[in-house]
């Protein structure tokens, strides 16, 4: 298990969010915390750390007044620590190599390649083409319908109808480097993991994959390296105290070994 820091950016700040809580019409979300420091200082903070494999996401839409400020606040963060992070929101196989170029060391891309529900390989492919494996993440971000968990899109506002399973994972690995999965339902709850899921990722044997969602105290962290056979790294957002919550950075990164 390693430890993946993030820099979730909305409306032009970094911030943490409730990620179920989501929506393009008016920009909105419900904020945990919302900082006045600007994205290059947690780059800066990761790169000191000696952490690799963060990432950025952009949670404003293209379309939004907010948009080009969120891409400004990335760029500071990816010049500040080149080839450090990772970045998604809205990627396509037309702005990828901007964001490369500006210095992230993969492109995460969703919605791109889910369209209309399916597995969209034509431009799967295209964003391969461009990016090449070895600097793509899927983000294969789920949420909970009946006993089963579906991957979403559109900042996690729309269900595809991709199940999260052993299968899909193992289908989807010929194509990227790593997979990053948000537990939608806690993400920024911080009221614990998503075990079921857990307990997936940890069960497949293949690429990394990061686990994001809920993760509240170092009991979670504990679970978390259990059911995913310490071998699923972790992302904390809202539980950690650069975001004003009680897990104190130098302590995670103490609890684990990465």
């Amino acid at each position: 298990m390693k430890f993946r820091p993030c820099i979730d950016i909305h409306n032009g700040k970094v911030k943490q969010i409730v990620g179920g809580s989501l929506l393009d019409k008016g920009d909105y979300a419900q904020d945990n915390f919302v900082s006045e420091k600007d994205g290059d200082f947690y780059a800066k903070l990761y790169k000191d750390a000696g952490l690799e494999g963060g990432h950025i996401i952009l949670l404003n839409p293209a379309g939004s007044q907010y948009y080009e400020e969120d891409v400004r606040q990335a760029c500071l963060a990816l010049s500040a620590y080149p080839g450090g992070l990772q970045i998604g929101g809205g990627m396509t196989a037309e702005n990828a190599a901007f964001f490369l170029e500006q210095g992230a060391s993969h492109i995460i891309v969703t919605s791109y390649v889910f369209k209309d529900g399916k597995i969209n390989y034509e431009n799967l492919e295209k964003i391969v083409a461009v990016t090449g494996k070895e600097h793509l993440v899927l983000d294969l971000s789920c949420r909970k319908k009946g006993e089963d968990y579906y991957i979403v899109t559109d900042r996690w506002q729309k269900f595809t109808d991709v199940k999260l399973t052993e299968d899909v994972l193992s289908e989807l690995a010929d194509y990227c480097d790593e997979f990053l999965v948000h537990a939608v339902d806690v993400e920024g709850k911080a009221g614990g993991i998503e075990e079921d899921i857990a307990a997936l990722l940890g069960n497949w044997d293949g690429i990394s994959v990061t686990y994001a969602g809920g993760v509240s105290s170092f009991e979670d962290l504990r679970k978390l390296k259990e059911l995913g056979r310490n071998k699923v790294d972790v992302t904390i957002g809202s539980a950690l105290d650069l975001f004003g919550g009680e897990m104190p950075f130098s302590k995670v990164l103490e609890e684990i070994n990465f």
